[in-house]
């Protein structure tokens, strides 16, 4: 049958298996079909070997995540529901990345930094305090070493708000396309999507990941767009699209990336 020519996705949203979310996946599927998407996909965070932090599903949990999400796909049958895994690249831990890849046949896989160094998951709230104990132009450099490092392991299917290092507002002076053109360069190279996250809209920043003139960039090297939420919550599936949609038009985006089975397709943007 295929995809129509315009339609509304949102791949990125989380539950309850993270810590830091609410809502079955039902309630999420009934928010996406109320704000008239298409499809929708789930992505919670990742498992890691160890449980080292209090905001990921613990390991022996990846599988009730997945039958989690088959349970939705059965109670709509009519309705497209994915399959993905936000996956956190921490260079050492690839092996684990090719791990999780083969435990279900995923829509996607997403990839994501949060940590710049083994103790720090530079959007955590609970480390504030270390924004002042270093430069904000080293914690910027760190952030998109990492991106780019995940860009060249070609391991996933679409990167996740990539500028996320902005969530609270800090940025160095002058033109911050200093720290992203090598990134940009990397993820066009890998030919891998590149992710429009509301979410930001609704963080200390009060901006969408990733900036306009980021995104600019982006478009210039010809990379690939998907647009997500990145909901936590129901009330939050598709929560500012209408932005996020007028930006990547105004920028010269004429289509977005659908996902199944690990093949991206383009749709139009209406």
């Amino acid at each position: 049958m295929g995809y129509p020519k315009c339609m509304r996705t949102d791949y990125h949203m989380h539950t309850p298996l993270c810590g830091h979310a609410i809502g079955a996946p039902r309630d999420y599927i009934l928010a996406a079909q109320k704000q008239g998407l298409a499809e929708i996909g789930f992505s919670d965070h990742n498992p890691m070997p160890t449980q080292f932090d209090d905001w990921r599903m613990a390991p022996e949990e990846l599988p009730q995540y997945i039958e989690m999400i088959h349970a939705a796909q059965r109670e709509f049958p009519d309705y497209p529901v994915r399959l993905g895994l936000e996956c956190d690249f921490i260079p050492s831990f690839e092996g684990h990345i090719h791990h999780l890849a083969a435990q279900a046949e995923w829509d996607y896989l997403i990839g994501s930094v949060h940590y710049i160094t083994p103790d720090w998951d530079v959007d955590n709230p609970k480390h504030l305090k270390r924004w002042t104990e270093q430069p904000v132009e080293e914690i910027w450099q760190k952030y998109f070493d990492a991106y780019t490092l995940m860009a060249e392991s070609c391991l996933f299917d679409f990167l996740a708000h990539p500028d996320l290092v902005k969530k609270f507002g800090h940025r160095p002076e002058g033109d911050l396309s200093r720290f992203y053109k090598g990134t940009l360069d990397a993820v066009a190279e890998a030919g891998v999507v590149l992710e429009i996250n509301t979410a930001g809209l609704r963080k200390d920043v009060h901006e969408i990941y990733p900036s306009r003139d980021f995104l600019v960039a982006a478009h210039i090297r010809n990379i690939p767009i998907v647009i997500n939420s990145d909901a936590h919550s129901p009330k939050e599936v598709a929560a500012d699209f209408d932005a996020a949609y007028m930006l990547a038009r105004d920028v010269g985006y004429t289509e977005v990336m659908t996902f199944k089975g690990r093949k991206a397709m383009p749709v139009a943007i209406s």
